[in-house]
């Protein structure tokens, strides 16, 4: 296949244009730009692919909006699906609210590894803050630095700590972290071929802890996690968090319970259970042919 690209960056969305635009805007503003972009949308409105459609023509890479039907909370269809629309070899995944610094694509493609997936970290802002991030503070990396966003109603914490080191301290952070290496879903990336021989996302799993369940089944299959958290850096703008109930936390917890039990690396509820690959609407299929 001509022009494959290096990476291919995965991230849902459902019904939030105004994320979605600063986070396309801060992969536009990426050192590397040899990667695709799959918005694997959850059944968002017209007012998503409109947002889509208009900045499209700027971006310089590729954007697939992958949609499906608004049927309450699938983000792990969604995901699955973007598994089998990507062209790379290997899978980077975010969130359709987490601006991504200007390494984050280089970072997580030099720190790759034959058999680990990469566990990354992000920053939360407030809902303040978060507003008042726009396309130049995105562009100059401004929205990055400590002060300016304290300026901004963001406040002090220990964390800012992982907006300001550089590689060298960041290493070490990570190496002495006592934090595990999960799969974050705001940051994660990994072996496309080792996302298809766990079967992917386990689409049962409902809101709240989703992705750790899909890397305790690739750490079951011997793929382990790596730390990277304080080496790439997202800004997880605020948000509603509507599906975020008692019960679906509880019955996540449930089927994690089960696959760290049982060390099951297989899911019967993933990509694999399709009869035919994930298909695009005519009217929402977009290549970076449509643009011209």
């Amino acid at each position: 296949m001509p022009n494959v690209p290096a990476a291919t960056v995965v991230f849902t969305t459902y019904n939030q244009p105004a994320w979605l635009e600063k986070v396309l805007l801060g992969f536009a503003a990426q050192s590397r730009l040899d990667f695709e972009v799959i918005v694997a949308d959850d059944g968002s409105g017209e007012e998503t692919r409109a947002t889509i459609e208009r900045l499209r023509p700027g971006l310089p890479y590729p954007v697939l909006h992958l949609w499906q039907p608004d049927r309450g909370f699938r983000k792990c269809e969604a995901l699955n699906r973007a598994i089998v629309a990507s062209n790379a070899d290997y899978l980077i995944f975010t969130d359709g609210d987490c601006i991504p610094r200007r390494d984050f694509v280089a970072t997580h493609l030099r720190l790759r590894e034959p058999g680990r997936f990469l566990s990354g970290g992000y920053h939360k802002l407030p809902m303040d803050t978060s507003r008042a991030i726009g396309a130049q503070d995105i562009a100059s990396g401004r929205c990055f630095d400590v002060r300016w966003l304290r300026e901004r109603g963001m406040r002090a914490s220990r964390r800012d700590l992982k907006l300001s080191v550089g590689p060298r301290l960041g290493w070490l952070l990570d190496l002495v972290s006592p934090a595990r290496a999960s799969w974050n879903g705001h940051g994660a990336s990994g072996w496309k071929h080792d996302l298809l021989a766990v079967n992917g996302f386990d689409e049962r799993m409902r809101y709240g802890g989703q992705d750790r369940e899909f890397g305790e089944r690739l750490a079951n299959a011997g793929v382990r996690g790596k730390r990277i958290r304080h080496r790439t850096v997202a800004l997880h703008l605020d948000h509603p968090r509507g599906y975020a109930t008692a019960e679906s936390i509880a019955f996540n917890r449930q089927l994690r319970a089960q696959t760290r039990r049982s060390r099951r690396t297989w899911t019967e509820h993933g990509i694999e259970k399709r009869l035919e690959p994930a298909t695009l609407p005519p009217q929402l299929a977009f290549s970076p042919s449509s643009a011209s």
